[in-house]
């Protein structure tokens, strides 16, 4: 019984993990986070936080968001409800796609997790209302090592899909990449 297929992204590290219902009359069964996959995808770190959001409103932004050293973490993001567009921008200072992005949709319909690696910025756009999202991460939330940038930065110029409705006070305040940035180490 097959419960899950992965597709690498156009960046590095950045995994999309397809999960695959089993469904009969009843209902339906998938498999949302196996150990033994995400170490042979070189997911070494244990998973030690799940958390949930949920976004009300369509058009809604919320990111970039990212962890620092010690604190880096690998997440893996599930839309359970709605859809959203997940956007993550390779912050790496040695990668190859340095400040490069990739935005997918999530959707509580096509069953997609994606993966995104520690050195990335991640952020969402709600496309529809009453989205829910699912996160399990590797390092534990610590706020002296959060970090992130303005999603609307010009120098990522990422097309969110819908005009943006509302982003939180914290999110507005987060600055642009300044120009002579050279990355985050990992």
């Amino acid at each position: 019984m097959k419960f899950e297929s992965i597709h690498a992204l156009e960046l590095e590290g950045l995994m999309i993990y397809e999960r695959h219902a089993i469904k009969d009359k009843r209902g339906a069964f998938q498999r949302m986070y196996c150990h033994d996959t995400l170490r042979k995808l070189g997911v070494k770190k244990q998973i030690t936080q799940i958390n949930y959001s949920r976004t009300e409103f369509a058009g809604t932004v919320r990111g970039m968001h990212m962890q620092l050293q010690p604190h880096a973490e690998t997440k893996i993001i599930s839309c359970l409800k709605g859809t959203v567009y997940d956007v993550a921008v390779d912050l790496r200072r040695d990668s190859p796609t340095f400040l490069q992005h990739v935005g997918i949709y999530l959707s509580d319909k096509n069953e997609s997790t994606v993966i995104i690696p520690e050195g990335f910025a991640h952020g969402f756009q709600a496309q529809t209302d009453e989205c829910e999202l699912l996160y399990l991460h590797t390092a534990n939330y610590e706020p002296e090592s959060e970090t992130g940038f303005n999603a609307f930065d010009p120098t990522l110029a990422i097309e969110w899909p819908l005009p943006a409705k509302m982003v939180s006070e914290k999110d507005a305040k987060l600055q642009d990449i300044d120009s002579d940035f050279i990355g985050i180490e990992i």
